[in-house]
């Protein structure tokens, strides 16, 4: 009990002195001055997980086919303003992509920055609807290990991020996901549009291949910082690529069984589109996902009911 109670006050004494190197432009900005709603937010997300499904389990799915369009178009407008925000003042900024340090001063354009970023963080609170509305679909095969683990560190990763680094080198990778981002919700917007939109949707399996291409891109990039000795703290780097590690690690993982343990016939449609937040174990997309409740909607599973409208 002694070696806990030790424990404890160690990790208290510890956040404390962290905070002196805090950022104190953030300190009163909403959601930054303690990790706990953070970590609250994050708490109730996996309870929803575990209780979700149960009280959904004698229950028709929920189609939401409005909301999803809703949801994922508003994403994209999010997440085009977080990019856009970035990319702008990081240029008038004078920003290097090679290397560059945390200004904590009051410059307009390093609170643009910091400013963005916060937005940026706040996404990733918002994204916790994907599985929401998975679990109110009863798509439980879609909320696999990778894409909770994606979902819940996100959120709490980037508030340490903010809280300390909202600047510097953390636009890069920022600037990177949320472009990226705008391209996969619109995908999905369009897909829950409507069958009719698949035609248009060619371009699903290159979303992938520009997933893959950013976790390498993070790693070479905080690499290189670390080899030529850039002034941005060290921790974050070596955060920013043990992370992009676990990454490719799941996703390599995930791919295997869902295509190389696969016949070929049951590979249809080219590779699955993924965030990082809604790979899938059973090689299914979302947007497949969405063509499945075309089907539905147009009867052809009467058997099972028809599910629930808005």
């Amino acid at each position: 009990m002694e070696v806990v109670t030790h424990l404890v006050n160690d990790t208290v004494e510890f956040y404390k002195w962290s905070l002196t190197i805090a950022d104190k432009r953030v300190q009163h900005w909403p959601m930054m001055s303690s990790p706990f709603p953070t970590l609250a937010i994050s708490c109730l997300y996996l309870i929803f997980l575990w209780a979700g499904p149960k009280y959904m389990q004698d229950r028709q799915p929920y189609t939401l086919r409005k909301t999803l369009i809703v949801y994922n178009f508003s994403m994209v407008v999010l997440n085009f303003y977080i990019a856009k925000e970035l990319l702008i003042a990081s240029r008038a900024a004078g920003y290097s992509y090679l290397c560059q340090p945390v200004n904590y001063s009051n410059d307009v354009n390093e609170v643009r920055i910091a400013s963005a970023l916060w937005w940026y963080y706040i996404s990733k609170g918002v994204e916790f609807l994907d599985t929401v509305f998975f679990i109110l679909r009863k798509k439980f095969n879609q909320v696999s290990f990778l894409h909770v683990y994606h979902h819940c560190t996100m959120f709490i990763l980037w508030w340490i991020g903010i809280k300390w680094v909202p600047g510097g080198q953390s636009f890069f990778g920022a600037t990177i996901n949320s472009s990226i981002h705008v391209l996969m919700y619109g995908y999905y917007g369009l897909a829950a549009l409507g069958p009719q939109m698949q035609k248009y949707l060619w371009w699903k399996k290159y979303l992938t291949i520009i997933q893959m291409i950013q976790f390498h891109v993070t790693i070479g990039h905080a690499g290189h910082s670390l080899y030529t000795g850039c002034p941005f703290p060290c921790w974050m780097q070596w955060a920013l690529i043990g992370y992009a590690v676990t990454f490719i690690i799941l996703f390599a993982n995930f791919y295997y069984h869902a295509y190389r343990r696969k016949p070929a016939s049951s590979r249809k449609g080219g590779k699955p589109i993924t965030n990082g937040s809604s790979v899938v174990a059973n090689g299914h997309s979302k947007a497949e996902e969405e063509e499945e409740d075309d089907e539905e909607d147009n009867g052809t599973r009467q058997k099972k009911g028809r599910a629930k409208r808005e």
